[in-house]
Parts: structure tokens; sequence; C-alpha cells
């Protein structure tokens, strides 16, 4: 059974920095693509970024460049979302993603490319 669980979330001040783990089990790691999705309340999910299986290359939304970084540890199964310079506009339950398929550019941000989901994280930044 494929599990995939977040952790590192909670309440920062605008300006700080957090960092998601997304903890993946029952699959082989070094074969997914991965990505975050975050949903802020009253609006729809939006794709945050994306790694490729083996980590060399990263995509990023423009609300994020240059603040988010994502990696992976194909050793330990998990991915990392390194959230620099919060913004309260970063409000929102972040969700790691994973899927079988290689990433296109074409798709990678689309929700629906992804077969594999977390249950979730909750991000709050206040001002």
């Amino acid at each position: 059974q494929v599990q995939l669980v977040e952790s590192g979330g909670g309440l920062m001040q605008a300006g700080g920095s957090l960092r998601l783990s997304c903890a993946a089990s029952g699959l082989t790691f070094n074969t997914i693509s991965m990505s975050w999705f975050r949903q802020a309340p009253g609006k729809e999910r939006e794709w945050v970024t994306a790694i490729t299986r083996l980590g060399f290359n990263k995509y990023y939304a423009d609300s994020v460049k240059g603040r988010f970084t994502i990696s992976r540890d194909n050793a330990k199964n998990t991915v990392y979302l390194q959230m620099n310079n919060l913004r309260p506009e970063d409000t929102a339950v972040y969700y790691c993603a994973g899927t079988e398929s290689f990433l296109k550019i074409t798709t990678y941000s689309l929700g629906g490319t992804y077969e594999y989901w977390g249950q979730g994280m909750q991000v709050t930044v206040s001002s």
C-alpha cells in the first residue's frame, strides 16, 4: 500500500522559514516524480513545485520561485520543501504528490497527473 506522509508544517511569522517533509512507503521511490501542491481556504488547489525521479530537474511556480526549494533523498524515500521568506499568502494546506510517469512540461502542474497523494499539512504564516 502506497503512503505519502507529510510533516513539518505549523505556524510561522512572515519572513520566517519552514521545511516540509514527505515520507513515502510502499513504492520504489526513485521511480516516482514528486510535486508539492497547496490549497488555501476558499481557493483552488495550486501547484507549487516538482522534481524529477533522480532530482536532476526542478520546476517552480512563479509565486514561490527564489523562496522555495524542492529536494529529495531517495535513500530515505523522502522529498522536502524548504520554504524561506514566507508570506501570509503562503498560508495553505500543503500536499505532496507522486507519479510513476515521467514529468512533462505540459502536465507536471496538473493534479490529475499524480496517482499518489499525502494527507496534507497545514502551514500558517502570520503577518
